[in-house]
């Protein structure tokens, strides 16, 4: 694609959401409530998804909390519950389909049914493709988008029986725009943003209008895995 044509069109996409976040600043929609409802958060250590945990927390909900990273994760359930949200958390590995299997067990037969979901816990590495490991390219996907569908596969069956629930996939705005040094990272996010378009007209289709998706696509974000992140 033309730079040019590349740059109009990012302008474009970035003045409509001003917009129509504009817009809606003025003219809210009405926001379900979320009160009391069993929300998973993977990827809850650090960054987006302990902001997201917290933010849950602040609205009564109650947590799932999972990530391989421990001291964080503890962390985090620690915030929340000074916010006086019931936290449960789990050590798991997302990078690892039998874990994710394993772990939502065990949610589903100790806690309960898993209404809201947020597929989070994601991983990046910065190199031009030919330097990127074959190992690395592989974790980008098996938790970038493999352990969406695994998580979704674990939880979407109860939501499905009672027509209710919300399945949130954290894609990127590399998942809508390509840059340099990131091929293997830009294409897992890619896939994600498809998988959420996917699944949304799969449940249409369905007539399962009681489960609601959500994508999010944020740009670079502080979180640790890149030092100084921009472009």
């Amino acid at each position: 694609m033309n730079p040019a044509v590349g740059l109009l069109l990012f302008v474009g996409t970035l003045l409509y959401a001003y917009v129509e976040a504009l817009v809606k600043l003025f003219v809210p929609t009405k926001r379900k409530s979320i009160r009391g409802e069993l929300v998973l958060v993977t990827g809850a250590a650090r960054g987006l998804g302990r902001a997201t945990a917290r933010e849950f927390a602040r609205h009564q909900s109650r947590l799932v909390l999972w990530d391989i990273e421990t001291h964080g994760l503890k962390e985090t359930a620690a915030e929340c519950e000074r916010l006086g949200a019931t936290v449960h958390t789990f050590v798991v590995d997302c990078s690892k389909r039998e874990e994710i299997y394993s772990a939502a067990e065990k949610v589903k037969k100790e806690i309960g049914d898993v209404s809201i979901l947020v597929n989070n816990a994601g991983v990046i590495t910065t190199a031009d493709l030919l330097s990127t490991q074959d190992h690395q390219i592989e974790k980008m996907f098996e938790i970038n988008i493999l352990a969406h569908m695994w998580t979704t596969r674990a939880f979407l069956p109860t939501m499905m029986d009672n027509n209710h629930g919300h399945i949130v996939t954290v894609a990127s705005a590399a998942g809508q725009f390509v840059t340099s040094f990131m091929v293997a990272y830009c294409s897992s996010k890619f896939a994600a943003v498809g998988f959420h378009k996917a699944l949304t007209e799969e449940l249409s289709t369905l007539g399962k209008d009681g489960i609601k998706t959500t994508c999010l696509c944020p740009v670079f974000m502080n979180t640790g895995f890149v030092k100084n992140p921009s472009t």
